[in-house]
């Protein structure tokens, strides 16, 4: 009996190992497993994430999402966020595989359409910039075609990107359609507020000029707001701050590093400050969670 595509999705995926595993398929990765906290806590890439086995939730903003098997997770912009992954129900490992959005690719697709095409809606001013849909054969049959390009790769340069063009088609015909056209358009809001959160991670550690961000997005400075906190469900200096405690976070517990070195590191001038900032984010004063991932490391 010939497996179903989700099957066939999870027996190739079945070789990722419990990270970010890259396949040989330019901007495809899957992983298997449980992933350490701290790593799901960090600034995510645009991109298609596609859940194969288990669960997992992402919390943006104010909102939190799920989504599992039937699902897949679309992020248009860089976004801050936490998540958590579960393993099935019978015990079988999480497995997902993602395709990291090219805005060049999304655009060079869209300018082979004709006007209208992909049935999807336009880029709107007010659209958010992750979201989650139900997945559909079609998307399922573009993402098997794809991975079984792992074991030919002699053939990834030619076919690959004929097979990441209709998995973007897919979602471009799906509810996320208008977030794909929208990287691709330099002019949309949402471009220009990537434009401006670009500014931001280069700079995270300055002090946050609204004004200037404003300029860089070609936005009022009430505009830019408007579009800001509708695109990432967060106001710029929200956006600044998760940011900050995401990279001292990562200081701390990769390098090692003192919780008032990982405070100035990352902009902070007052250490009790950044304690009490990071403890309202993460549950657990600086030091404390930090000791508490690295065992949970060691342990994995």
């Amino acid at each position: 009996m010939q497996p179903s595509p989700l099957e066939e999705l999870r027996h190739l995926a079945s070789r990722a190992e419990n990270r970010r595993t890259d396949t040989g398929i330019p901007r495809v990765a899957m992983v298997q497993g449980a992933i350490p906290e701290h790593q799901l806590a960090a600034v995510y890439d645009p991109m298609v994430n596609l859940i194969l086995q288990g669960s997992k939730t992402m919390t943006i903003g104010g909102h939190t999402l799920a989504y599992d098997p039937a699902t897949y997770f679309v992020m248009s912009i860089d976004l801050p966020a936490v998540g958590q992954v579960r393993a099935a129900a019978d015990g079988a490992p999480y497995l997902a595989v993602s395709l990291t959005l090219e805005p060049a690719v999304v655009a060079a697709l869209l300018a082979d359409l004709p006007r209208g095409g992909a049935d999807a809606p336009g880029p709107g001013a007010w659209e958010p910039g992750f979201s989650v849909a139900a997945t559909t054969p079609e998307l399922m049959d573009a993402w098997v075609r794809m991975l079984r390009l792992m074991d030919k790769p002699a053939d990834i340069a030619a076919l690959a990107p004929g097979c990441e063009r209709e998995i973007l088609y897919r979602v471009l015909q799906g509810p996320h359609g208008g977030m794909l056209r929208a990287i691709a358009t330099p002019d949309s809001a949402m471009a220009r507020v990537g434009q401006a959160i670009a500014h931001i991670r280069r700079e995270f550690a300055q002090p946050l000029r609204v004004e200037l961000l404003a300029q860089v997005a070609a936005m009022s400075v009430s505009a830019f707001h408007r579009h800001f906190k509708a695109v990432t469900d967060q106001s710029p200096v929200q956006y600044q701050k998760r940011l900050r405690l995401l990279q001292a976070r990562m200081l701390l517990v990769a390098q090692g590093a003192s919780v008032a070195g990982a405070a100035f590191a990352v902009g902070y001038e007052s250490a009790t400050q950044f304690s009490r900032e990071y403890a309202r984010q993460f549950g657990a004063p600086p030091a404390r969670d930090a000791q508490r991932l690295v065992a949970q490391a060691r342990r994995a």
